[in-house]
């Protein structure tokens, strides 16, 4: 999720651990544990695209993580804080550490939780932006540090907003069941083969949901409203995987092939390929739009292997998706 939401978790975490033995001191420490498994989008200043892209959510988004800093972090803060509890600051570390990788888990990307497992849990229930996750929680989270470190209102006030996020992140989970029975119904419907389904919700909303469908050699790609009055259609991208011919053997194209799970198209452009990254969408919801959120050009450097370049995005391409999703959200 995005840095606001995750400082806020942490620090409702820090809150309902030890709030009332240090009052805001615990959201301050919350707030930042919440932030420090993120610190791994780092590695993309010191390491080549792929590495980081395997990186990312990773080892710091892992309970080892989790159980192995937050005794260092608890042990730093309780030498030199009047509150000297080394036992009760590990907690608070711990659980602001392990929670951040439960809620991205619900995103399209996912986490490494149980690392060094390769196994990525992406439940892709909710977008890494949802106000109507972050807001409420927000206000609780305000309403509570203005009380009184022994108030009662300031636990109740915590405690609802803990509440209230984490029903609607079950809620995200009942909506993309419901979602994805509406496409099953409608491949049905129009007799798609296909072999196998990834769905998620469109950015800042839970409304209107995308899906991903492998056929033989073509994915298809579809959206759908809660609002929607008409039938789901969907759009055939070719999945081109012959064109990289004998760079797929590359180890950078196969790790790249592993992080994507198989969901890409390949397209050539004046004798350039890019390989596109099909668990994000478009950037556009215009028919036959090759504008992927991650895009990336393939080059071979002198040694033969093959570098990965993500090729950049301007906001404009942004306010317009925005536009649109606004526009197909409210129904076909």
């Amino acid at each position: 999720m995005d840095s606001l939401t995750q400082i806020v978790l942490g620090a409702a975490v820090g809150e309902a651990v030890l709030g009332k033995k240090v009052g805001n001191k615990a959201m301050l420490y919350g707030a930042i544990a919440g932030t420090i498994p993120d610190f791994d989008v780092f590695a993309s200043y010191f390491t080549d695209t792929v590495s980081a892209l395997a990186i990312h959510r990773g080892f710091t988004h892992s309970i080892v993580f989790s159980v192995l800093f937050a005794p260092l972090f608890g042990w730093i803060v309780s030498r030199y804080e009047t509150y000297k509890n080394f036992k009760n600051w590990s907690w608070l570390f711990f659980w602001a550490f392990v929670t951040h990788p439960i809620l991205d888990a619900h995103t399209t990307w996912g986490t490494q939780l149980f690392w060094p497992l390769d196994l990525r849990l992406a439940f892709k229930s909710i977008f890494v932006i949802d106000p109507l996750y972050t807001l409420p929680f927000l206000v609780f989270l305000i309403l509570a540090m203005r009380q009184k470190r022994t108030s009662e209102k300031r636990r109740f006030y915590n405690k609802m907003g803990l509440i209230v996020s984490t029903s609607y992140l079950a809620l995200t989970l009942v909506l993309k069941w419901i979602s994805y029975t509406k496409f099953e119904s409608a491949l049905a419907t129009q007799n798609i083969a296909y072999s196998d389904m990834d769905t998620r919700p469109s950015p800042l909303n839970t409304i209107l949901w995308s899906a991903n469908v492998q056929t033989e050699d073509a994915y298809l790609l579809g959206n759908y409203s809660f609002f929607d009055s008409q039938p789901i259609t969907f759009e055939s991208y070719p999945k081109h995987h012959e064109l990289l011919g004998n760079l797929v053997e590359d180890e950078s194209v196969k790790r790249m092939i592993t992080i994507t799970e198989g969901w890409y198209t390949i397209n050539k452009k004046d004798d350039t390929l890019f390989f596109n990254d099909l668990r994000f969408g478009l950037l556009s919801l215009t028919p036959k739009s090759d504008n992927f959120v991650f895009k990336y050009r393939l080059d071979v450097d002198a040694s033969g292997k093959v570098v990965f370049t993500e090729e950049p995005k301007n906001n404009r391409e942004g306010k317009k998706l925005l536009t649109e999703l606004w526009q197909r959200l409210k129904g076909n």
